[in-house]
């Protein structure tokens, strides 16, 4: 697993202040460190300049929920969400936030999108993921077993299970966030060998 690694002070913004700028570049909202993809913490950037088309590298944390069917939990994005709403994606996808570390990252997110705190999660891989708009250092986990989950209504409209083959029948067709089809189509058999 990518241990992220911060500096004994804290990063520098990025963009770096210039003249113009001078005085009027203050840190507001969601504050992403910005890494290398070793893990190393090398800036810390808004949220906005993160997802500005700059695309400095930011991590995130996904976690893939089974149950002992085979079933994966999906989550259908708010509409209100700045990227890929209205489509299918994993249970659990968010941000890391400036000064957490990744596992920080995976409880919390966990526990505002699903109310879901009681699970072990198992590290299953790391990779880069680049859109249009932004470039993530993805940390994929697993959870797998009889889970209750409460969906917050703020962060998802809804979620349910669906199992493995409905997944690969129905990638392709827009349902699901283009991430979302292209980590399922590397991890399933990781998934599959956990059950």
């Amino acid at each position: 697993m990518i241990e992220l690694i911060y500096p004994y002070s804290p990063a520098p913004l990025v963009p770096q202040p210039t003249a113009e700028n001078a005085g009027r570049q203050r840190p507001s909202g969601e504050i992403f460190p910005v890494v290398e993809p070793n893990g190393m913490v090398v800036g810390r950037a808004s949220r906005g300049y993160c997802h500005s088309g700059a695309k400095p590298l930011h991590p995130v944390v996904h976690i893939q929920i089974m149950d002992r069917y085979g079933r994966i939990y999906l989550q259908k994005r708010s509409m209100h969400k700045d990227i890929q709403p209205g489509k299918w994606d994993t249970a659990v996808g968010g941000h890391v936030s400036y000064g957490e570390s990744i596992l920080e990252a995976v409880y919390r997110e966990a526990s505002e999108e699903l109310g879901f705190t009681d699970f072990n999660p198992i590290y299953l891989r790391s990779y880069v993921f680049e859109s249009e708009i932004e470039k993530e250092l993805v940390n994929v986990f697993a959870a797998v077993g009889s889970f209750e989950l409460h969906p917050d209504h703020d962060e998802v409209d809804e979620g349910r299970w669906w199992d493995m083959d409905m997944i690969e029948s129905e990638t392709g067709k827009g349902i699901f966030t283009p991430n979302f089809e292209n980590e399922f189509k590397e991890i399933r058999p990781i998934l599959e060998s956990l059950l």
